[in-house]
């Protein structure tokens, strides 16, 4: 009978370790996902750095585009529409573009997309420059715009 109870306090313990082991993980993993969501990061260039589906997506050359990939029930990609749309009409020289994730999954496997909403910001020779996974604020996406800019549009907005 000690036996049975020894066993029974042991798988308790064990369970307990393995609880806790796992919501440590969750929370770890929950901590890195939140303070990466929505940050605009750098994208290094490649040797072939102009992708031939920015074109058939309608980015136009010469400007810097805020290309976002969306879907329909997806509420940040609404926050997202608004604040590249604001970026776009208040910012000379920067173009918004929208696309439906779910329609083009092509270019979704092409451009590596793996959630919505995710904003890519294409300079105006048609490299992608930055990429940004969830809704970024507006401060982060003029951030990112800004640097490429011609130096003649960010000074007249200073």
């Amino acid at each position: 009978m000690a036996g049975i109870r020894v066993r029974l306090a042991t798988m308790d313990m064990t369970g307990l370790i393995v609880g806790g082991v796992a919501l440590l993980a969750a929370t770890g993993y929950g901590l890195v996902h939140r303070r990466r969501a929505g940050r605009v990061r750098v994208v290094t260039a490649t040797a072939d750095p102009v992708h031939p589906v920015l074109a058939e997506l309608g980015v136009p050359r010469g400007e810097v585009t805020l290309l976002q990939f969306s879907s329909a029930f997806c509420a940040p990609c609404r926050t997202t529409r608004v604040i590249c749309a604001d970026v776009a009409r208040t910012t000379p020289g920067v173009a918004h573009v929208e696309v439906d994730a779910e329609q083009r999954l092509d270019a979704v496997r092409a451009l590596d997309i793996w959630k919505t909403p995710t904003v890519l910001i294409v300079d105006a020779d048609g490299r992608i420059a930055g990429r940004a996974q969830g809704a970024p604020t507006r401060a982060e996406v003029l951030a990112a715009v800004a640097p490429l800019l011609p130096a003649a549009l960010t000074e007249e907005k200073a």
